[in-house]
C-alpha cells in the first residue's frame, strides 16, 4: 500500500515562533524554524517577513552564525569586553554590543586554562555562555580576540638564556620575550615595554621602551602602582611654572585671623596641612552650652584660577594619590607643601568657616569669609590625644586648656548630635605600612584610632555640611558629596545572610543607618564581628560627586558636599570657587561658562577610585614584599572573600590579603553560595564561609605582583578558636614529608 503524503502543516502564529525561539536560545536560525514547523519552500518569504516584524518590535534579536534569541538574552557564543576584576576577584564582561535600555546581563569569567594568560581589563574575547541564574551567565573563552595591552610593565629575568619581561600585572600570567632595542636593560630592572604583534616559541614579543630602574629600589613599588593605574606623574611646564611664582596673599579685602590661635592637627608624616581648627565657648546667653567653632581651610582658589594650566593639571588629577613612601599630589609642590600649606607661624590665605554650635551639637548658624591666619602650631593626633590623656610635652601643655578643652567640648556635642542622627559606625581596621628612613618595610600594623582622629573628621563634617546649606540657600552650583541607598539587590542578599546568623534587618521599609547600627552592636566581642562589619560595608553603595542631592545616607546628612581639603581633591576646589562666588568674596570664583558638573562629576569620582585602587595595590606590593622572606609559614587567617575559583584569607597580623585556590580544598566539588557568602562541598557538605578562622600555609609571596598563594592547614576545616600560637611558625619541610 503506497505512503499518504503528509500534508503540510499550518503556517505558524508569530507566538508560537517566538515561543520556539526562547526555547532554543542560540540555536534556532531560519532553517530550524522552518523544520521544527515544516515548513515548505513557499514559507520561507512569510518567515522571514514575520522574524524582521519581531526583530523590529524588540521581541528577538539576531545573534551569531543568524541564530535567533530573546531580547535581553544572550546567545550561546558571544563576543565580549572584559571589565575587569570585581571587589571579589572575580572577572567581569559585558556584551561587546548591547542595544537595550535595560543594564546587561551580568557575565562572570570562568577561570583561563592552565598556559593561557589571565584576562584584563579591555580584552575581547570570543566565549561559550552558560547560565547561572536570571540575568547571570558564566563565560568561558573560546579565543581571545584583542589581548595584550600596549604597553606592560614587568622585572626583567633571565630564563634559558633569554631576556625575559615578568608582569607586574597578577592577571598576566604569561611572561615576554624581551627583543633588543635602543634603551637597554638588564635582569631585575623595572621597565615599561611595547608588545609586539605575533608569537616566538609560544612567547609574546616586547621592547623595552623606559627603565625605570632596579625593582628592589625603594623607590619600585609605588613605581608599579603608579603606572599600573596611569596615576599622573609630571607636570606641565607652564603649570609648574605658575606654581612657581605664586606668592604670599595679601591682607586687603580678607578677615584678619592672626591673632586666633589655630592650630592644625594632622599624621606625624603628613606635608601638607590644608585645615586648622578653633574653638570658643558661645558667650550667647540665649545658647547655654554651646560652641563657636572656626574650620580654616587653605584658599586654594586664590592660587588655582579656573581654566588655568594649573587648573586643567588639577582636575586631570582629580585628587592626591598617597602611597606608603610618597605622595602624587594634585597640585605642584611649591603649592601643596607651600603656599597652600597651613605651615605654623606663617601667614597663609584661607577660607574660614565660623559654625556656632547649641549644646546637643546641631548647627545653628553659620558664616563664611576670606581670611588671612597664622597657625600657631602643627600638632599631631598622638601628641593631642596624650596631652588630654594627661601626658603632654613642652608643646603642648601650655595649650591643654586654652586650646583643648574647648575644642573636646565642641567635639563631645558634634559627637552627641552624630549619634543622635545615626551616622553609620563601622568599625573595619585600617593597615598601616611602618618603613625605615631608607623605604624598606619595618612591620605592618594597624593605624590607631583616636578622639584626636573623630575630633578633626567631626569638624570637617560639621564645615562640609554648612557649605552644601549655603550653596543649597543661595541657588548655587554645587559638587555634592552622595552616598546613596543600598540597592534593594544587595539589602535583599544581606537580610538572608543575617538571617543565617540570626540576625534580622527589617524588610519591606525604608532603612536608615540605625537599623545597621543595631546589627553591628549586636556582633561586638562575637567571633562574627568582623564578618559582620566587612558584609555590610560591601552591601553600601558608592559614594560619588555629583550636582545631584541625594544626600548621604553613611553619614546621616541631608546635603553633603567636600569643602575642607583643596590641596587634595579638586571636589574640594569647586565648592570654594562656588562660595567665592555665591557670597561675593572676591577674585578666584566660579565664572560664568564653566564646564558641565554633571561630566566633572563622573571624572573625579573616577579619578579617586583609580586613586584608591593604586594605593590598595601598594600596600598589597608592600606586605608581599615583607612576608616574602616567610614563605612556608603559618599564620592565623580569615575568610575575607569567598569565589567560585576559591577563598580569599587576609593574614594576622599583617592584614595581607592571599588566594586559597579551589583546587587546593579537600576532595571535593565546591559550589559557590553567595546568598551565604560560602563554598560548600557537594560530597562532604564541608563549607568554607566569609569570616571563618583557619590556619594558612604561605605558599608563595610576590612583591613585584603584590599577591599571596596560601594553603589551608589540618585539612582546611574552619576553626573559629585560632590563635597566634603557631604565627609563623616554619613547617614548610614537615608539609613536604606529609605530602609524599
Amino acid at each position: 500500500m503506497a505512503k499518504s503524503k503528509q500534508a503540510p502543516a499550518p503556517f505558524p502564529t508569530k507566538e508560537a515562533i517566538l515561543a520556539f525561539i526562547q526555547d532554543n536560545p542560540g540555536n534556532a536560525g531560519k532553517r530550524e524554524i522552518a523544520r521544527a514547523f515544516r515548513l515548505r519552500a513557499e514559507d520561507r518569504p512569510r518567515l522571514r517577513m514575520v522574524l524582521k516584524e519581531l526583530e523590529k518590535d524588540g521581541s528577538i534579536e539576531r545573534g551569531r552564525n543568524r541564530r535567533f534569541h530573546n531580547q535581553g538574552a544572550l546567545p550561546e557564543v558571544t563576543v565580549l569586553e572584559v571589565l575587569g576584576p570585581d571587589e571579589d576577584g572575580e572577572i567581569l564582561a559585558r556584551p561587546l554590543t548591547w542595544h537595550n535600555e535595560t543594564p546587561p546581563p551580568t557575565i562572570f569569567m570562568a577561570p583561563e586554562k592552565k598556559g593561557r594568560s589571565a584576562l584584563g581589563k579591555g580584552d575581547r574575547v570570543l566565549a561559550r555562555l552558560r547560565t547561572i541564574g536570571d540575568q547571570i551567565y558564566e563565560g568561558r573563552t573560546i579565543r581571545v580576540i584583542g589581548a595584550a595591552p600596549a604597553r606592560v610593565m614587568g622585572v626583567c629575568t633571565i630564563e634559558r638564556g633569554e631576556l625575559r619581561l615578568r608582569p607586574t600585572d597578577r592577571k598576566m600570567k604569561s611572561e615576554l620575550l624581551i627583543v633588543h632595542g635602543e634603551i637597554a636593560a638588564e635582569p631585575g630592572d623595572l621597565v615599561l615595554a611595547e608588545v609586539l604583534p605575533g608569537k616566538r616559541l609560544g612567547l609574546r614579543q616586547a621592547r623595552v621602551s623606559e627603565n625605570l630602574g632596579r625593582k628592589d629600589g625603594t623607590k619600585a613599588i609605588s613605581l608599579i602602582a603608579i603606572h599600573d593605574k596611569d596615576i599622573p606623574v609630571d607636570f606641565p611646564a607652564e603649570a609648574l611654572k605658575q606654581a612657581e611664582n605664586a606668592g604670599p596673599a595679601k591682607a586687603e579685602g580678607r578677615v584678619d585671623l592672626r591673632n586666633t590661635p589655630l592650630v592644625t592637627i594632622d599624621g606625624p608624616d603628613a606635608r601638607d596641612f590644608d585645615d586648622a581648627v578653633w574653638a570658643e565657648a558661645d558667650s550667647d546667653p540665649n545658647n547655654k552650652g554651646g560652641w563657636h567653632l572656626i574650620v580654616a581651610i587653605a584658599d586654594v582658589a586664590h592660587y588655582v584660577t579656573q581654566g588655568s594650566a594649573l587648573d586643567r593639571a588639577a582636575y586631570f588629577r582629580g585628587n592626591s594619590v598617597y602611597f606608603p613612601d610618597r605622595v602624587v599630589p594634585m597640585l605642584p609642590e611649591a603649592l601643596s607643601n607651600g603656599w597652600c600649606s597651613l605651615k605654623p607661624e606663617e601667614e597663609r590665605p584661607c577660607l574660614a568657616a565660623h559654625l556656632w554650635l547649641d549644646a546637643d551639637g546641631n548647627i545653628k548658624r553659620h558664616r563664611f569669609e576670606r581670611a588671612l591666619m597664622k597657625s600657631v602650631a602643627r600638632l599631631t593626633y598622638e601628641q593631642v590625644q596624650a596631652a588630654v590623656d594627661g601626658n603632654p610635652d613642652a608643646k603642648t601643655a601650655p595649650l591643654i586648656e586654652p586650646l583643648f578643652q574647648p575644642l573636646y567640648g565642641a567635639f563631645e556635642a558634634l559627637s552627641s548630635a552624630r549619634k543622635k542622627r545615626g551616622a553609620l559606625e563601622l568599625d573595619l581596621p585600617e593597615r598601616k605600612v611602618v618603613l625605615d628612613d631608607e623605604g624598606n618595610v619595618q612591620g605592618i600594623s594597624v593605624r590607631e584610632r583616636f578622639d584626636s582622629h573623630r575630633l578633626i573628621e567631626e569638624f570637617m563634617i560639621a564645615a562640609n555640611v554648612a557649605a552644601a546649606e549655603t550653596l543649597e540657600k543661595k541657588q548655587m552650583h554645587c559638587m555634592y558629596r552622595v552616598h546613596d541607598l543600598p540597592s534593594p539587590e544587595k539589602l535583599n542578599s544581606l537580610h538572608d545572610f543575617l538571617s543565617s546568623l540570626k540576625l534580622q534587618l527589617p524588610k519591606g521599609q525604608v532603612l536608615s543607618a540605625h537599623h545597621f547600627n543595631r546589627i553591628i552592636a549586636a556582633v561586638v566581642g562575637t567571633p562574627h564581628a568582623t564578618l559582620v562589619n566587612e558584609v555590610i560595608l560591601r552591601s553600601q553603595a558608592q559614594a560619588v560627586y555629583t550636582p545631584e542631592n541625594l544626600g548621604h545616607f553613611g553619614l546621616g546628612l541631608r546635603r553633603y558636599a567636600h569643602f575642607t581639603s583643596p590641596i587634595r581633591r579638586y571636589s574640594d576646589l569647586l565648592v570654594h570657587r562656588a562660595l567665592i562666588r555665591s557670597l561675593g568674596l572676591g577674585s578666584g570664583g566660579l565664572e560664568d561658562g564653566h564646564p558641565d558638573f554633571s561630566e566633572m562629576g563622573e571624572h573625579i569620582s573616577i579619578t579617586e577610585r583609580r586613586a584608591q585602587a593604586a594605593e590598595r595595590d601598594a600596600v598589597d606590593r608592600f606586605v608581599a614584599g615583607f612576608l616574602s622572606d616567610r614563605v612556608g609559614s603559618v599564620f592565623a587567617a580569615r575568610v575575607s572573600g569567598v569565589t567560585r575559583f576559591g577563598l580569599f584569607l587576609t593574614l594576622e597580623p599583617s592584614g595581607g590579603d592571599g588566594l586559597v585556590p579551589i583546587s587546593t580544598l579537600p576532595n571535593d566539588f565546591y559550589e559557590h553560595d553567595e546568598a551565604s557568602h560560602s563554598l560548600i562541598g557537594r560530597r562532604t557538605g564541608n563549607t568554607y564561609r566569609l569570616g571563618d578562622n583557619v590556619e594558612a600555609l604561605l605558599i608563595e609571596a610576590d612583591a613585584i605582583t603584590g599577591s599571596l598563594v596560601l594553603h589551608l592547614v589540618d585539612g582546611g576545616k574552619p576553626n573559629n578558636t585560632v590563635t597566634s600560637r603557631r604565627q609563623g611558625k616554619k613547617v614548610f619541610s614537615s608539609r613536604k614529608k606529609k605530602r609524599r
